[in-house]
């Protein structure tokens, strides 16, 4: 077995059985609200039952009433505007929910996505010389601008103000913009720090819609980009996030979008977390990664249903090609490391000059997936080259490349993901030290993957009831995860069997000392059925599904790994 299952941790006892009490419901429900730090009825009723009310004043980020001011002076006097954004999800959901916000105030501000291959990450100065040749009085930078000292300087040299609103990790140095909107600033007393690019333009928004004498339901059709950014960007599912996407899904669920219904159709079911992770983020981000992000940001943007039929076609086709792209490259990186011989080493580091750069972000997260160690891609970017790096769990690989800078030209990034740019003749010294550096600062648990199931129950226990509840406590992703169980002591029904066109999954028919029986499949498990056809115990981990066939609603397990 390549993965480690471990326990999570045990819920508080006596937190756990208040809770129950108070609430009335079984103890896997007060357990499993307890592991997710809820300790009373008013917190319980909160985490339920997210609300507008619950959101925070957006006048408590700092800055915030000084950049209001600027945009409310730049609309009444007309100024031109141009709202500049990252090319990923949660860039372009950023540039979009302005846009369309500010056109209710009969203005047409310019919009600037830079070109991945061109121009790169972040504020660039072609950028900004194409706001000064449009005469921009105003420039709004979502979902980058932190770090971006130079630039900024450039725009204030043409006489342009700079508002940035970012939720990266600012350095001790900060751009000297006009008004910064950053939760992780040092002295921004905002009670949560972990909203997304996206996130901070709603909150940016919000505070405008407020200024003007608005109520805050002028500007909740917003919720669902805001939703779709939460998931794509990978932020925690806490707190303010949390209420901001359960709210953006209701919206999405009773009136989405014509690019949401074109890229969902034929589903059959509410619109959930998984939904905007595997199909509408990915084609979101398709056009940024192969083409330009404009593409998307004209999707995002399109109010006619009518006139976005010719686009989904293109984000459709771009995204096909981004998946062919990706396997191309993924098998050629695999190959690589197999040629290399990597035996021993603890670091993954592969190049090759014409990988398509905006995929080698994906295509380390898959080589993870094979091996399992810190990965960084390289390819060929004009007269650099341009890596991606990815992480392991619980190791922080920015600090390993920091402790590098000195073979690089520039690197950002966080805990777990980081870009990064050297010259060619750089690439094995880097190399060499990047090997060195996290060898020495990794330790081999941290080499094998781990997860964590939230509890050990039995079949019994695991009721539509309890299901139903379970439901209420996504939207599940980063930090709210679905809850995982460990069920103990199973033995095949006699009704598991292989499934699939080539009998590659697991459907097992199973029951436990409880003598309760239940359903589940193992997706690629098809390799444990001789062992559970043998009448072995085994344990299970696994969580909860319905399984609605022909209108028989009964529950099954969606199996993540057997245990002999």
């Amino acid at each position: 077995m390549g993965n480690s299952w471990k326990l999570r941790e045990s819920p508080d006892i006596n937190i756990s059985k208040s809770l129950q009490e108070e609430l009335k419901v079984s103890k896997i429900i007060s357990d499993l609200l307890t592991l997710r730090g809820i300790k009373s009825f008013s917190e319980a009723k909160n985490f339920f039952r997210p609300e507008l009310s619950q959101l925070f004043d957006p006048f408590l980020m700092k800055n915030m009433k000084k950049a209001v001011k600027m945009i409310l002076k730049a609309i009444k006097t007309k100024r031109k505007i141009m709202i500049y954004g990252d090319y990923d999800v949660d860039g372009t959901t950023s540039v979009a929910i302005l846009y369309l916000f500010l056109k209710n105030f009969d203005i047409e501000p310019l919009t600037y996505i830079p070109d991945r291959f061109d121009e790169g990450y972040g504020l660039s100065n072609k950028g900004i010389n194409k706001a000064k040749d449009e005469s921009v009085e105003l420039l709004v930078v979502v979902d980058c601008g932190i770090k971006a000292i130079d630039q900024i300087e450039l725009a204030n040299s043409y006489g342009i103000k700079v508002i940035v609103c970012d939720h990266h990790k600012p350095s001790n140095d900060l751009p000297e913009a006009a008004a910064i909107l950053n939760p992780k600033q040092l002295d921004c007393d905002y009670p949560y720090k972990e909203l997304c690019g996206c996130g901070i333009v709603f909150k940016f928004i919000q505070a405008i819609n407020f200024e003007k004498g608005f109520s805050i339901n002028k500007i909740v059709e917003f919720l669902d980009f805001v939703a779709i950014a939460i998931v794509a960007d990978l932020v925690p599912i806490t707190n303010e996030n949390r209420i901001l996407a359960s709210l953006g899904i209701k919206i999405m669920n009773k009136t989405p979008r014509g690019f949401i219904k074109a890229f969902l159709k034929n589903l059959n079911r509410d619109i959930n977390t998984s939904d905007l992770a595997f199909k509408i983020g990915p084609r979101i981000n398709a056009s940024g990664r192969i083409r330009h992000a404009n593409y998307s940001l004209e999707l995002l943007t399109s109010k006619n249903d009518v006139d976005i039929e010719p686009k989904i076609r293109s984000i459709e086709l771009l995204n096909s090609e981004r998946r062919l792209i990706t396997e191309k490259t993924t098998k050629q990186a695999l190959d690589q490391i197999e040629t290399l011989s990597y035996s021993g080493e603890k670091t993954s580091v592969v190049f090759r000059p014409d990988w398509n750069k905006g995929v080698i972000g994906i295509v380390a997260s898959r080589l993870i997936e094979h091996y399992y160690r810190p990965t960084i891609v390289f390819t060929k970017s004009k007269n650099t080259y341009s890596g991606s790096a990815r992480s392991v769990k619980n190791f922080d690989i920015y600090k390993s490349i920091s402790d590098c800078s000195n073979h690089l030209i520039q690197f950002g990034g966080h805990k777990y993901a980081a870009g990064l740019t050297l010259l060619p003749e750089k690439y094995n010294d880097f190399k060499k030290a990047f090997n060195k550096s996290v060898s020495e600062t990794i330790s081999n648990d941290q080499l094998v993957q781990s997860y964590k199931y939230d509890l050990e129950v039995s079949l019994d226990q695991l009721t539509l009831s309890v299901y139903r509840i379970i439901r209420q406590m996504g939207p599940f992703g980063v930090s709210n995860r679905t809850p995982i169980f460990c069920i103990k002591n199973c033995i095949d029904n006699g009704g598991s069997k292989l499934v699939g066109n080539e009998n590659n999954h697991l459907k097992i028919q199973i029951t436990d000392k409880s003598g309760q029986i239940m359903d589940g499949i193992g997706f690629e498990m098809g390799n444990y059925i001789s062992k559970i056809k043998m009448k072995s115990e085994f344990d299970v981990i696994a969580h909860l599904e319905e399984n609605n066939f022909n209108g028989n609603l009964k529950l099954q397990l969606i199996v993540k790994e057997i245990l002999f």
